[in-house]
């Protein structure tokens, strides 16, 4: 069943499957929903005093810099153990998630922004507005001892990019 929403006129528009809930989608568009930043694929500290989440600019080892994407997707699981799966029903409970993300932003009731691919029909569109991880990544995790990862917590992947634009609430 498609969704649909009035056009001027009376005439009906589909409405983007992205508007629907997350746990409507099928998993094609749920993977569809993913804009490809690498944000998710940055080391995370945790403060164990004060819970807060700390960013680094050091990826996973199976993290693609050029592609801003997994290596190896289909497995990463096994080659990553502490790796994260996004499901429906996780995506509320993971603290981490960059403002910037389509799960985290369906999932607070905001439209995609101008800039994700879904929108504007263009994976580069993630680049030129400041979210990509591209070129901001300076090293891999197999290669920062684990007492040497504080020195590399970084502000931005936990922020929104002044030239992002925000997300604005869904129209009802």
């Amino acid at each position: 069943m498609t969704q649909v929403r009035p056009k001027r006129g009376g005439a009906a528009a589909p409405e983007p499957f992205w508007r629907k809930d997350l746990a409507e989608l099928t998993k094609r568009e749920w993977e569809a929903l993913c804009d490809g930043c690498g944000r998710c694929c940055l080391v995370k500290l945790e403060d164990e005093d004060t819970g807060a989440i700390h960013f680094t600019d050091v990826a996973c080892k199976l993290f693609d810099s050029g592609a801003c994407r997994c290596r190896d997707y289909a497995r990463r699981s096994r080659k990553v153990t502490d790796c994260i799966r996004l499901t429906p029903e996780n995506v509320a409970t993971i603290p981490w998630l960059p403002p910037t993300c389509a799960y985290r932003l369906r999932r607070e009731g905001k439209e995609l922004p101008d800039w994700h691919p879904l929108v504007s029909g263009d994976p580069a569109t993630v680049r030129s507005a400041g979210v990509s991880a591209h070129g901001k990544v300076s090293a891999f995790e197999d290669d920062v001892p684990v007492d040497d990862l504080p020195g590399f917590i970084v502000a931005w992947p936990g922020k929104w990019p002044k030239r992002a634009g925000r997300a604005r609430k869904v129209r009802a």
